[in-house]
């Protein structure tokens, strides 16, 4: 009888210790997920009364959107978390707008959101640093500079410029559409580029890699294009120095297009479609068929690939 009392209470100490074990480990589960939400959303209006020429932000998460203020005052305002809020100020003739350092790891039960209502619609520079938000900046506003570089966020930039624009981002796209400018400069690795309807007076740079660009309705100077395994198609295209593109695997595809000088350079990709005026043609291909127009006048068009088909024809 005393051997299975003893055993009777091994056990339930057993028990109890295991319920203890239990107990802290939902406990230090309860302080890890406590630690990985990073907090409330909350909305804070930033309104600013002094006059400034540029704007400047840096931020990480957070959507950007710009919007004509229908009072004729400047206000940010920011949907943020409550552990990882901005700070608006006006710092040498410029607008700022920055994420404070915080405590910020963690999953994240919301998309942060910034909106900046401008009460003009004319300003001398614009820097936008992101990383994973959404960037758009409508047709209302004209700029001097423009600096954008942005990680997985897209960019859609509506807005003209009187010097240069320039637009970078890893795996977010980029859309460029009814603006002009003195020069484009696009750059993306695994997104997309839709330009359409741009006046440029001097270049437009677009790199890819292995994202798709699609340029409609431009009038320029030069399109330069590098890319590795992306496609590019040019429609209504014109400029009037030249154009010179660049790929590896993706396909090169021209519409009504023309250009005082055409270099094309592909490993594995076709080239094909129309100009408006005739050239003169050198085209070469290794395993591929090539066939364009016998013109004898007009400006250079060379065409190089390997294993791709060169297709041409003058409308």
């Amino acid at each position: 009888m005393s051997k299975t009392v003893k055993s009777g209470k091994r056990a339930t100490g057993r028990t109890i210790a295991v319920f203890l074990i239990i107990a802290v480990v939902l406990i230090a589960l309860g302080g890890i997920i406590s630690m990985l939400i990073t907090g409330k959303y909350t909305t804070n209006t930033y309104e600013i009364d002094e006059a400034f020429g540029d704007i400047s932000m840096t931020t990480s998460t957070a959507d950007i959107k710009f919007t004509l203020s229908d009072d004729g005052k400047c206000k940010v305002e920011c949907y943020e978390k409550e552990n990882a809020k901005h700070s608006v100020t006006v710092e040498n003739d410029a607008l700022t707008v920055k994420i404070n350092k915080s405590f910020n790891f963690g999953f994240n039960f919301g998309s942060p959101k910034i909106t900046v209502y401008l009460p003009k619609t004319e300003y001398n520079a614009l820097s936008i640093i992101e990383s994973t938000g959404n960037i758009e900046i409508p047709k209302n506003f004209s700029f001097g500079n423009v600096d954008i570089s942005s990680s997985t966020g897209d960019v859609d930039f509506g807005a003209s410029a009187s010097k240069s624009v320039k637009i970078k981002t890893t795996t977010g796209s980029i859309g460029v559409e009814n603006i002009s400018a003195d020069a484009l400069d696009l750059a993306v690795t695994t997104g997309k580029v839709n330009v359409s309807g741009v006046t440029c007076r001097d270049g437009i740079t677009v790199g890819v890699s292995t994202g798709r660009a699609n340029l409609s309705d431009i009038s320029c100077k030069s399109v330069i294009s590098s890319g590795t395994t992306g496609s590019i198609s040019l429609n209504n295209v014109v400029a009037a120095n030249k154009f010179s593109v660049e790929r590896s695997t993706g396909n090169v595809e021209f519409s009504g297009c023309d250009a005082a000088e055409i270099y094309v350079n592909t490993t594995t990709g076709n080239v094909s479609g129309s100009f408006l005026t005739s050239k003169v043609f050198t085209a070469d291909t290794k395993t591929g068929s090539v066939d364009v127009p016998k013109t004898t006048t007009g400006g250079k068009c060379e065409i190089s690939t390997s294993t791709g088909n060169i297709n041409i024809q003058i409308v």
